[in-house]
């Protein structure tokens, strides 16, 4: 078994909204080249369209998801034999001969199970030990690996905001690698891989299409997966409280009460053909959290104002791990001819 990009849970994941999305864009973006996917996620927006443009941009500001791209995504040679030794390796580890490590001594028992928790840590230790060893690829694949393995045992709803409490946690961890989805360096497709604030990132990049599906509720992503954000950089922070979190970064203009004005600030200033935009109308919520910083109307004064815009809905039952209703929810997108007015 291997992971797709798909394979995720994510909040917000675009995963069963793909065909819909690459077929608005694909029939209302004529002549372009270039694609940018600004607030990227899970990557399965970009990998849906991976055939219809000669360039990318791929952008997030979790440092999760950047791993997690250049294990799919990233044109690098890497060797499939150097891979799978690391593969059996790991595979074959048992966790009743590894010693308590960072993972184990803060997660154990509580995102993971014990057994769990002690091979994600060991597995985290030995891939950062022969990073030496290693190109910018074949790590990218280990760690992308190792977090698509460890989410599929956490004892949690979805996300790492909290912990399942009062149960007996199974112990389910095995490791997968994931496939990527460019292979090689002689790909001819431009893919250019980064983590940057986006409203920086939109100022300084010439694209055809720019797709935008930025957070809507104050429900921080960095403190959502600081869990995987923790594996990935591996810094060994000090962790803080229930949730036994780090203490914060990456926090988004988007989940502020300002919202609004990063929003404009973002689309005013891409030099772009096309902007899409992804929004969903999640705002009807029993959690203040949980509710919308941006409304329908607010997105679609800002794009009518960049050119004539295209609004089309889906019914969609999104991702949920809170307690926000989802009666009636739709998947909605802005499409944007920049600069026309009509």
């Amino acid at each position: 078994m291997s992971f797709s990009i798909n394979n995720r849970r994510y909040t917000g994941c675009k995963a069963k909204l793909t065909t819909w999305i690459h077929d608005t864009i694909v029939e209302n973006c004529n002549d372009c080249n270039s694609f940018c996917d600004l607030f990227a996620g899970t990557g399965v927006v970009t990998n849906a369209l991976v055939n219809e443009f000669g360039s990318f941009y791929i952008n997030d500001f979790l440092y999760s998801n950047e791993i997690i791209y250049k294990a799919f995504f990233l044109k690098q040679d890497y060797s499939e034999e150097k891979i799978y030794g690391f593969y059996s390796r790991y595979t074959a580890l048992d966790p009743s001969n590894i010693s308590p490590n960072f993972v184990s001594e803060n997660y154990g028992g509580k995102f993971f199970s014990e057994k769990d928790a002690l091979l994600i840590g060991e597995i985290r230790e030995d891939i950062e030990f022969n990073k030496h060893k290693l190109n910018e690829k074949e790590y990218a694949i280990l760690l992308a690996s190792l977090l698509y393995s460890a989410d599929r045992s956490s004892n949690t709803c979805g996300n790492y905001d909290a912990y399942i409490k009062n149960k007996n946690i199974s112990s389910s961890f095995r490791f997968e690698l994931v496939e990527p989805i460019i292979k090689n360096q002689e790909d001819p497709r431009n893919i250019q891989i980064s983590r940057i604030d986006s409203n920086k990132l939109a100022s300084n990049i010439t694209c055809d299409v720019v797709y935008i599906d930025p957070p809507y509720s104050s429900r921080q992503y960095s403190r959502f997966y600081h869990v995987l954000e923790t594996i990935t950089k591996w810094d060994k922070p000090k962790l803080f409280g229930e949730a036994i979190k780090p203490a914060p970064e990456n926090m988004s203009e988007y989940c502020k009460s300002k919202a609004l004005d990063a929003f404009k600030q973002l689309i005013y200033s891409l030099n772009a053909k096309y902007i899409v935009v992804s929004y969903n109308n999640t705002y009807d919520s029993k959690s203040s959290s949980s509710k919308n910083k941006m409304e329908l109307e607010d997105i679609k004064q800002v794009m009518l104002k960049k050119g004539e815009t295209k609004i089309y809905n889906m019914n969609h039952k999104p991702f949920n791990a809170g307690k926000t209703s989802l009666d009636n929810h739709q998947e909605i997108l802005f499409v944007t001819e920049v600069g026309v007015f009509r």
